[in-house]
């Protein structure tokens, strides 16, 4: 069992994500709506995992994440990315991202790509 960040600005992804997590067991110890809010609470909880959409207002996905590696090189993070962000999501891993999931979500690819970060 993990501690989980959610950060999402889509309540309905978080709701999906948060359900689907939780049924294979992890908790989620927050969630947050957009980069800087996500980095902040990853500052305050340190979550064993973070799943960040990679497009956002505010600070996006890309931007929290260069935040939560500067803060925490060992920090691991799943990108969520919708179809057609491959460039994005080369960033990304680029950057230090664990993995990415694709929207819309597909129940087991999420557990399988978490538990295989978390152990």
């Amino acid at each position: 069992m993990a501690r989980i960040l959610i950060v999402d600005d889509s309540r309905t992804s978080r709701k999906i994500l948060r359900g689907i997590l939780e049924e294979a067991g992890h908790e989620i110890v927050e969630e947050a709506v957009n980069g800087d809010d996500g980095f902040l609470k990853y500052k305050e909880l340190r979550p064993d995992l973070v799943t960040m959409d990679i497009t956002m207002p505010i600070t996006d996905g890309i931007q929290a994440l260069q935040l939560i590696k500067h803060l925490d090189k060992d920090a691991h993070v799943v990108m969520i990315t919708a179809a057609g962000q491959k460039e994005k999501m080369i960033q990304a891993l680029k950057e230090g991202a664990d993995e990415f999931i694709t929207k819309p979500f597909d129940k087991e690819e999420v557990v399988k790509v978490i538990n295989n970060i978390v152990g």
